[in-house]
């Protein structure tokens, strides 16, 4: 084959990807508008938004965008989950559940699920059917996941669990969650994971928790008391959860960063329009040398950040982002975020304190980037142990 005909095919499909990706951002736009931000005030009031909008994101194809069509997912890959991110942060929906559903919990399940568990639970999450959660951090054990004192006690065939767990995003409508427990007898140190219907007896959730940010995204307590679950409910290798979990999240911290370089875009086009159009001494503040430069720096910081965002997809795509490159990724992303956003109050003045101006929401709902997927002072501590 001539060499201009296999630029020509590359060029064809980079086109056609290219035409897939703004046709997929148009879909999450329109639903985001329509489906979303009319009601959305009132679900932040609420703590929580309904369960009936998972299915209606799964019919619209917003769902686990990388699960195979084998199971009923499209196949795409990582990229059209930034999309779909990109179009929450400029709308200033702070419904992280969904990713994590469709991008950190659902790849969990395919990777180290059995074909049956694969075949059973895969083509729910894709539909909305099923909702997803994980459900590791406990009251005594957040960041040291080998200090979690959830039981599995081990009766014939089953197991039986018992433990609690604390700030389990997806709690209130999940249907399926991924338990990290200790097998009874086992070394407190090796984790396995189970997959727990909530419609087990002895399955209970706490309160919706009242969050500083991100207020319509249900985070709550779970409760396992004497769960009965079969032992084909495990999730990979026995005493592997632990690894099973670490393998997963370079994925979740990518996650993470996504989230974090879109909402500052969106937050800084927010106050650079609010900039131009207000006015203070006989001409709009954007013209005044103080805000100018700092939204140049802004501008700047942002760019980088992106393409340090762009290089970390890339090394995903590639089998190649490492555990400490992830780390760094999800701590500079969501430190930038935090930077900007403030810059971005502090601009607004008064009005930026207020909640009902985007950018005062935006900045409670990233203040949780930098603690959630691992702290940024874990961050650091994974990033020296590579130096």
């Amino acid at each position: 084959m001539a060499a201009r005909e296999v630029n020509a095919m590359t060029t064809d499909e980079t086109t056609a990807g290219a035409a897939e990706l703004e046709a997929l951002r148009e879909t999450a736009r329109r639903f985001i508008a329509r489906e979303i931000a009319p009601h959305y005030a009132d679900w932040e009031r609420a703590g929580a938004a309904p369960r009936d909008l998972w299915r209606r994101m799964g019919a619209a194809g917003l769902l686990c965008p990388s699960i195979p069509e084998a199971y009923g997912g499209p196949g795409a890959g990582i990229d059209h989950a930034l999309v779909v991110i990109e179009e929450f942060a400029r709308a200033f929906i702070a419904l992280p559940g969904f990713y994590t559903h469709s991008e950190i919990i659902a790849p969990y399940i395919l990777h180290y699920g059995t074909e049956a568990q694969k075949a059973h639970w895969l083509p729910r999450c894709v539909s909305g059917d099923t909702v997803l959660s994980v459900a590791m951090t406990e009251p005594g054990a957040g960041s040291d996941l080998k200090g979690t004192r959830t039981v599995a006690r081990r009766d014939g065939d089953d197991v039986r669990i018992s433990g609690q767990k604390i700030f389990i995003t997806n709690g209130l409508h999940a249907d399926l969650v991924v338990v990290l427990a200790t097998l009874e007898g086992d070394d407190p140190g090796r984790k396995t994971l189970f997959l727990v219907e909530t419609d087990r007896p002895g399955f209970a959730r706490g309160r919706l928790l009242d969050k500083v940010g991100q207020k319509a995204q249900d985070t709550v307590e779970l409760f396992f008391d004497d769960v009965r679950v079969p032992m084909t409910n495990r999730l990979g290798e026995e005493g592997q959860g632990l690894r099973h979990l670490m393998a997963q999240l370079p994925r979740e911290r990518l996650m993470v960063g996504m989230a974090a370089v879109a909402g500052a875009e969106a937050a800084f086009a927010e106050t650079l329009a609010y900039a131009n159009g207000r006015s203070a001494f006989g001409q709009p503040i954007a013209q005044f040398q103080h805000l100018r430069f700092r939204l140049a720096e802004l501008k700047t910081e942002i760019a980088v950040g992106r393409a340090f965002l762009e290089r970390s997809i890339a090394r995903f795509q590639a089998g190649a982002l490492a555990a400490d490159e992830a780390a760094m990724c999800k701590y500079w992303l969501t430190e930038l975020e935090g930077r900007v956003v403030d810059q971005c109050v502090q601009m607004h003045g008064g009005y930026g304190y207020m909640r009902e101006y985007k950018v005062a929401r935006a900045f409670a709902d990233a203040r949780g980037q930098r603690i959630y997927a691992g702290t940024n002072e874990i961050m650091k501590e994974i990033i020296a142990r590579h130096l």
